[in-house]
């Protein structure tokens, strides 16, 4: 049996008072939240979710979010994790994409989860604040975990693409389980004494795997923060003896903020890991002569579950690199004619393992574009590789943004500025960010007589899109660069600002 949800069931019967969850000053054991799970298969089993049905989740880090997610995997059915802060107009789309029947949503956001969900034909359960109580009070457990074979679906992560709609990637319940374990025994050692402090969303893959997936298979226990802010975490990492923290580049720069020139011990810390972006050296040797502990870097992708590669706690570690590629992986870089290139010369990152993705949900075409015929999957990421084999990224994917921690891409929010009457044309970019790295901003060319201003503009794309992707900055200009073709050519958009924290 390969039911990635078998990990949990495993680590109840080992342990069953151990906390598996922490939320504040509520501790939730692994017996607890087993019979969670159990008790939300048989809801499913009750509306006729099946084998390979898809039940999407819209929730925060919150104490429903691990019970409902190994639920759902535990009937056998198939997670499909949404951000909650997604508009209707994109869960409408995802939940249609999926085929999605049901799904669970945040009462505090219930809202967009609603209208979505009813224009898709789907069913909705909302979470609020007494949690699933009122969901599973009185149901009986269900049984084992549902058997599923090794490249069975486990969870469809959607992730956009420059080319149009978002993508969903089919991840296995082996590739997310050797993914886990990796994690759990050769990058991060832990065990069932460690703590692990949960700030990334558990609908990112980051945090799905290295944090939720890795601590329920350790046995260890998951502290939980629903929403990021500085000082609440630092406050966290010293009140509940964390040992173990995930972040992205800007919440170790804000922390150092926060932070100041308080008197903060955090002595059980042990190791913290990063990834979703570069972290800058500089705050990485502050942060670690701060707060005794050293930083490991990796990468990865949604498509590859995520880890590819990591700075290895056993190996040299090299700041400002992705380090090597984990166990099990496979990478190599190649040009634009899938030919390796020479050492230290840059290439595309290409990436073969149990990891990767089965494919992109319904979409066969896509699934050929991005992963050959040898297995191996191309990420659009150019790095370089030295002579000890460890890679340093030296540009992302073509056009992509990276907005604290979460990937923005312009084609997406182009299409929703298109809808505007007065818009002819519009090309999204990046523009750099003090805290956030990069923030969201867009050239907007008008229709001959039409008016419209920024202002104006922001409005529109914000009551239609997600809040962290529309963009804060929108200037007009009488023309858009294009090359020959007539194509709009991002690169040559010039950013009229630098935006500040």
């Amino acid at each position: 049996m390969s039911n990635l949800a078998a990990n949990l069931t495993s680590t109840a019967a080992a342990s069953p008072q151990a906390p598996a969850l922490r939320l504040g000053d509520v501790i939730v054991t692994f017996a607890e939240l087993q019979e969670q799970a159990a008790r939300v298969a048989a809801v499913l089993d009750s509306r006729g979710v099946g084998v390979g049905d898809r039940v999407a989740m819209m929730l925060p880090n919150v104490l429903a979010f691990p019970a409902i997610f190994y639920g759902i995997l535990r009937a056998g059915a198939i997670a499909v994790p949404l951000n909650p802060l997604l508009k209707s107009g994109e869960v409408e789309y995802m939940l249609r994409d999926s085929g999605a029947g049901l799904l669970f949503g945040w009462e505090a956001m219930g809202q967009d989860a609603s209208a979505g969900a009813a224009a898709a034909a789907a069913d909705v359960i909302l979470i609020g604040d007494a949690g699933l109580a009122p969901v599973i009070e009185g149901v009986t457990p269900a049984g084992a975990p549902v058997d599923r074979a090794d490249d069975d679906t486990a969870v469809i992560l959607f992730t956009s693409g420059t080319t149009g709609h978002p993508k969903g990637a089919e991840l296995t319940h082996h590739g997310l389980d050797s993914n886990q374990s990796l994690t759990v025994r050769t990058l991060i050692n832990l065990t069932a004494d460690d703590v692990v402090m949960g700030c990334l969303p558990l609908f990112h893959i980051f945090g799905l795997t290295t944090g939720l997936n890795a601590a329920i298979g350790a046995g260890a226990c998951l502290t939980m923060l629903p929403r990021f802010d500085p000082r609440a975490a630092l406050d966290i990492l010293a009140g509940h003896n964390v040992t173990v923290f995930e972040g992205v580049p800007t919440m170790y720069s804000a922390m150092l903020a926060a932070a100041g020139d308080d008197e903060i011990s955090i002595p059980d810390l042990r190791i913290c890991v990063s990834g979703g972006s570069a972290l800058p050296v500089r705050v990485l040797e502050e942060f670690e002569e701060r707060f005794g502990c050293i930083i490991l870097e990796g990468y990865g992708l949604s498509e590859t579950s995520p880890v590819a590669s990591f700075n290895h706690p056993d190996r040299d570690r090299k700041p400002g690199s992705i380090g090597t590629p984990v166990e099990g992986v496979e990478m190599r870089l190649v040009d634009d004619e899938r030919r390796p290139v020479a050492e230290g010369e840059p290439g595309e990152i290409q990436i073969r393992g149990a990891n990767v993705m089965k494919g992109y949900w319904g979409r066969p075409d896509a699934t050929a574009l991005a992963i050959d015929a040898d297995g191996w999957f191309s990420t659009g990421d150019i790095a370089t590789r030295d002579e000890e084999g460890y890679y340093r990224i030296v540009d992302r994917k073509k056009d992509l943004i990276l907005r604290g921690g979460y990937n923005v891409y312009p084609r997406e929010v182009e299409e929703v500025l298109h809808q505007h009457p007065s818009v002819a044309e519009a090309a999204v970019v990046g523009v750099p960010h003090d805290s956030l790295g990069e923030e969201v901003a867009a050239a907007v060319a008008l229709k001959p007589g039409k008016e419209a201003t920024p202002e104006e503009l922001t409005e529109f794309v914000r009551d239609r899109i997600a809040a962290y992707k529309y963009p804060r900055h929108v200037w007009i200009v009488d023309a858009l660069p294009k090359s020959a073709t007539g194509k709009i050519l991002r690169r040559e958009v010039r950013a009229t600002t630098h935006a500040e924290s």
